[in-house]
């Protein structure tokens, strides 16, 4: 059996197998990426690959409904989920085709002593490894490789195992948009091979996203060979709410937060921490609106992930929390399913849930939430839900994660830097920001 390979979670079957590369494929690989950055990048202009990436975003959005079901066979994304996420990684390449001279801009210094004149010049580094995840198979390589083509870098890509025909389809997208061989390389390979590629003293950098235990395997072969990595991990994001003028909203950007792309997000709202002023009716709502969901659910992404999921929650309950249930689960499909009482000395209590099941804590003040909220290995995202200005921002100064939403969910944009701290990684992707990573910021001084 193929390590890489189309399965529908839907049903089971195995759609398409590829084959896994051969050890000469991903040193080809790397030869092609080296070989592009001589001979592409450091002739190439900034307006030019600006050029080019703009013509890769627009391609995306030509190819939508195409691009758009193919993730729904691999990883069983729902159709209009798929679209927009197609049409957000478009936007994310328009993004950095219109600020690339900006961003790329030389950037003056001001001497101290007057004398004569200096400034930083930013320009690519070499060939980058990007190790990426299957839950948002087009989103998470654009925000790596729009910024980093854009800049000149080079890329050799390997995605998940489930994805392949997605990332054969963007490999095709960035060929026919007109880059030359070996700027955007996919390669199916495996860890191992991926380590070897690692140490390859061509290679300056590394990009993944996925979790803990991948990012921990990576950092170390990148830290033995001295390159630079960029790690987005896991998140087990807070959702604070201590007051709101309209429950109903509240409820509904809370179902948002947590169920879109079915639950399976690093940067969902997984940790509902809600006043007790507010709980009671909070609760009732949310798990109304939770059961309710169970009809027209998709499918987690593989069956091997709805188990794994079914495991916590049956672990939770174990331990002596309650779960209001929709059903059980059957194959890949998991039923929408709200834990409450959960104890805090428990496992689960520390853990990322990774599909449609929420916890929901209760708190008796701003305080007590700010020390749960912080009380976890991860620190992505979070979600700060409150009428009091004063206090949204003084709970977001305290709060231990990369990025804080106030009153809002799904408020992301390509202008953001996205990021964490803790153990759900580091760097920053996208804005300006994502352009800053893999990047020499050459100093050059010139004497009066």
């Amino acid at each position: 059996m193929s390590l890489y390979q189309v399965v529908d979670p839907s049903t089971g079957e195995v759609v398409k197998e590829y084959p896994t590369a051969t050890d000469a494929e991903v040193k080809a690989a790397v030869d092609a990426a080296s070989n592009a950055y001589e001979e592409w990048s450091k002739k190439s202009t900034v307006a030019e690959r600006a050029a080019l990436i703009r013509r890769v975003g627009e391609l995306h959005a030509e190819r939508k409904d195409e691009l758009a079901k193919i993730i729904e066979r691999e990883m069983g994304k729902p159709y209009a989920q798929s679209v927009g996420e197609v049409e957000f990684s478009a936007a994310i390449y328009q993004y950095y085709a219109d600020n690339a001279e900006k961003f790329l801009a030389d950037e003056k210094i001001d001497l101290l002593d007057g004398e004569g004149s200096a400034l930083v010049r930013r320009s690519a580094v070499g060939v980058l490894i990007g190790i990426m995840p299957w839950n948002y198979p087009y989103y998470q390589v654009a925000r790596f490789a729009g910024p980093n083509l854009t800049l000149g870098n080079t890329i050799v890509l390997k995605h998940a195992p489930q994805c392949p025909e997605s990332a054969e389809a963007i490999q095709q997208i960035f060929l026919d948009a007109g880059y030359p061989e070996g700027a955007y390389v996919n390669i199916r390979a495996t860890n191992e091979q991926v380590a070897e590629a690692i140490a390859d003293p061509r290679v300056q950098g590394v990009s993944l996203t996925g979790s803990e235990r991948a990012g921990a395997a990576v950092a170390e072969v990148a830290g033995r060979n001295l390159k630079k990595v960029v790690l987005e991990l896991g998140g087990s994001d807070p959702f604070i709410l201590l007051s709101t003028d309209d429950l109903d909203a509240t409820v509904d950007a809370a179902f948002e937060g947590r169920f879109e792309n079915t639950g399976q997000a690093c940067n969902a709202a997984k940790r509902f921490i809600v006043h007790e002023g507010v709980y009671d009716d909070f609760v009732s709502k949310f798990t109304d609106k939770v059961l309710a969901a169970a009809e027209g659910l998709a499918p987690l992404s593989s069956v091997a992930a709805a188990e794994r999921l079914e495991g916590q929650v049956n672990d939770a309950v174990a331990d002596g929390a309650t779960i209001a249930s929709s059903g059980d689960r059957k194959g890949a499909f998991y039923p929408p399913a709200v834990l409450t009482g959960i104890d805090l000395a428990s496992a689960t209590a520390k853990q990322e849930l990774f599909g449609p099941v929420a916890q929901v804590y209760k708190v008796s003040s701003e305080d007590e939430a700010v020390r749960l909220a912080n009380d976890i290995p991860f620190g992505l995202g979070s979600y700060v839900f409150t009428t009091d200005p004063d206090q949204a921002l003084r709970v977001a100064d305290q709060i231990e994660a990369g990025m804080v939403f106030v009153n809002a969910v799904g408020a992301e944009g390509v202008e953001l830097p996205f990021g964490g701290v803790k153990r759900s990684g580091y760097g920053r992707e996208l804005g300006h920001f994502g352009m800053d990573e893999f990047v020499n910021k050459k100093l050059i001084r010139i004497a009066k």
